[in-house]
Formats: structure tokens, sequence, C-alpha cells
């Protein structure tokens, strides 16, 4: 008997599923629906390869800009209260006995005035210990001239952003004069403390925000200029897996508090909350581009409907027949479903390893479509990142194939259940 009613699901499964495949090309005079078919895929493949591809970029501009921004920020930072960490030997020496913490390095942050020549730049100052900062971020590799150990106690160099040195119109070996905005009081009034320093190196990030407001200096020589004695402004972190960064920070925050001085109060604060608004943007901007690009493989998909109704309508008398020879009406029904779910699942195939080659190899692409036009996409004198990065995940793809073929299975239903309840008499009344 179980035998029986599997080889009845096999035979049934199997007309519908035939019926289904050669309901997709119209025979006789109607070629114009196999024309809509046609369309209805390509429509589907265009949208869904469109969506891959304008993801995949939107991950490489995302990864590729964190990249640089955490070569200048870390993952995260202990500090104290009004920007002074006093017991930091302590603090450090704790920190990295945390799970998940690679390296530490004290800093120094503070705000300065740089001036050569004619040229007066504002900046940000930040004094650190050239073999730490070295393990918790990635300045040494950007460095266009110069290292990072270049910074000697007591020999007061300078290392500048490109930007700020190309603005300031000073090379490296010139000095430059470095103004507290800390002064100090002498008979004439409150003076501002000058410092002449020696430039070192030349750093470039692909960040304006650092590359043209970021000098370097060592902790020592930033210690006596701002008058910190012992104390720094905190300790920067690096993290194996920088994604964890808010749950470690958060753990780590109440051990500090809770283990350490009893009187100092300790703020651990990672990047997602340093560049927040940042990243939000960019999150912001993929989600919008997704909405947009999956309401052209909603149209697209959505061109079934159109297929399937002429479809029906021109299969009225092949339905009435089907049904008077016992096909129920859910047969008729899944033969419509299996027509449009084809066309559906084709166009979202094709779109999908078209969208995954695109994105695989659109560093190659861009610039063969560039040397055959003579054009530049984006210029390296306006944008920071003068190629498109491309960062395929896999769950995004799988995503955009679900829901495309989610909204193809959608778009079959109202056309199917109207087939199958085409009454056969009604239907074969004019044949």
């Amino acid at each position: 008997m179980w035998q029986k009613l599997k080889s009845s699901a096999r035979q049934f499964v199997g007309f519908e599923l035939l019926v289904g495949l050669r309901y997709t090309r119209a025979k006789r005079k109607n070629h114009f629906i196999s024309f809509i078919s046609l369309t209805s895929m390509l429509g589907i493949a265009l949208g869904v390869a469109a969506l891959i591809v304008v993801l995949s970029v939107m991950n490489g501009f995302q990864k590729e800009l964190r990249s640089r921004i955490l070569g200048v920020a870390s993952h995260l930072e202990i500090s104290g209260r009004n920007n002074q960490l006093n017991d930091w030997p302590a603090v450090m020496n704790f920190a990295v006995k945390q799970d998940h913490v690679l390296a530490a390095a004290p800093y120094i942050m503070a705000q300065g005035m740089l001036s050569y020549d004619q040229g007066v730049q504002g900046a940000l100052i930040r004094g650190v210990l050239p073999v730490a900062e070295d393990g918790v971020a990635d300045l040494g590799r950007n460095m266009k001239v110069g290292q990072l150990t270049d910074l000697k106690a007591g020999e007061f160099g300078i290392i500048l952003g490109a930007d700020l040195a190309y603005n300031l119109g000073v090379q490296v070996g010139d000095k430059v004069l470095l103004m507290a905005p800390q002064g100090q009081f002498t008979p004439t009034g409150l003076v501002p403390r000058l410092k002449q320093f020696t430039l070192v190196g030349l750093f470039q990030v692909g960040m304006y925000e650092y590359d043209a407001g970021l000098a370097l200096i060592h902790l020592d020589d930033a210690a006596k200029l701002y008058r910190m004695a012992d104390s720094v402004s905190g300790l920067r972190l690096k993290l194996d897996d920088l994604f964890d960064a808010p749950e470690i920070g958060a753990a780590m925050s109440e051990r500090l508090n809770n283990r350490l001085a009893v009187n100092d109060q300790y703020y651990v604060s990672d990047w997602t909350m340093q560049h927040a608004n940042f990243f939000k943007a960019v999150q912001m901007e993929k989600r919008v581009m997704f909405i947009i690009l999956t309401l052209i493989v909603a149209v697209a998909a959505f061109n079934i409907v159109s297929t399937l109704v002429m479809a029906v309508t021109d299969k009225r008398a092949d339905i009435a027949i089907m049904r008077t020879l016992g096909a129920s009406p859910g047969s008729i029904l899944s033969i419509f479903i299996v027509q449009g779910a084809l066309i559906g699942l084709v166009g979202t195939l094709l779109g999908a390893v078209f969208g995954v080659v695109i994105a695989l190899n659109i560093s190659s692409i861009i610039p063969f479509i560039e040397n055959l036009f003579h054009v530049q996409f984006l210029s390296k004198e306006v944008y920071a990142i003068s190629e498109l990065p491309s960062d395929l995940i896999w769950a995004d793809v799988w995503l955009i194939v679900l829901m495309s073929f989610s909204l193809s299975l959608l778009a079959t239903l109202y056309p199917s259940w109207r087939a199958s309840k085409i009454n056969p008499a009604e239907a074969l009344r004019y044949e």
C-alpha cells in the first residue's frame, strides 16, 4: 500500500512538474508570452546582480574606511577623570592580562598650535611610546617618510600628517614651533608655552581628518610640554577581534572600577563609540540601497503575474480538459506555481552567478572600463579611495537569493489560484 502511495505521488508530482515546465515555453500563436517570460527572467537577473555588486562595493568601502580609521585609532581606550590617568602602569598591567587583549600603549592627547614661517595650523598632539604604539595601531605601516622610532625622548622630534605638513609648507628636517594652550603666568601676563620641534617624519593614512590634523611626539616630550608629570591621558588597547570591542569594553570597565583604586573612576570607550555617527551613516546608506534595489527585483518578479495571467487565459481549454480527466484544483494550482517559480529560479540563479563574478573581479573590470573609455570614476585628487573596493559577503548573497525567489513565488499565487477556479464546462462551452 505504501509503495503504491509513493508511486502515485511520484506520478502526481511528475505530471505537475512536466506540464508546468512545458507551459514555460508558449506554443502555437502566443509567442508573446514566451517573450514576457524571458524579460521577467532577465529583469530578475539584473536586479539580483545589481544588488550583489552594490552591496559588495559598499561592504568594501566600509571595510577600507574602517581599516584606515583603525590604523590611527584603537580598538579600546581607557581614560581617567579629567583626561588624566595617574596609575597607568597598574592599569596597563591589569589590561594586558585580560582575555582577547593583544597589546596596550599609553598616550597623551592634547591640542596645540603649529607654526612654521608664516603658516599656522591647529592640530591634535598625541604623545606616544613608539615601540608600544606600533603594537596597537598601523601608523608605522603608513609612514611616508621616516619611522615611528625616530621619535626619541628629549630630542623633541615630531611626525606630522602629510596634509598638515603640506598646509604648513614644512619639510623633514625643518624646525616647527608648537604652542600649548595651557599658558604660564609671567609679570607681563599669561604667556602660552612654546617649544621648538624638529620634523622627523610624515605619515598618510588616507583619512583627511588625521592626515591634516594629527601630530605625533614622544610621550616624555608631551609630558614635559603639557606638564603631565607621571600621568597620561589614557591607554590604547588592541584586541584579537575588533568586532568584540563593545562587549569586551563593557566587561573591562566593570572589572577596572571594581578591582582597582576605589577613589578613581575609569572610562572605557571602543572604536564604535568614537566613530558611531560615521559607521551608522554607512550602515544606513547600505540599508537604503538594499531597499531601493529590492524594489527593482520586486518589479521584475511581479512581471510574472502578467505572464501567468496571459498563460492562464491562453490555456483555459487545456485546464478544462485536465480537470475533466481528473486533475484536481490543487494540481492546476501547482502547475502554474511551477511555471512562475521556474522563471523566478532561473532569473535568480543567473543574476546570482553574474553578480558574484562581477563582485569578485570588480578590481579588474573597472580599470578596463576606465582605459577603454578614457575616464576615471574616482579621481585621486578628489576621493580618499581612488579604487572601487569589493568585499563579497556570502550571507548577503544568500539573503538576496532567498528574497528574490520568495518574491517570485509570491507573484505566482494569485494567477495560479485563478487558474484552479476555472469551471471546465464554462471553459469548453465555446471550444
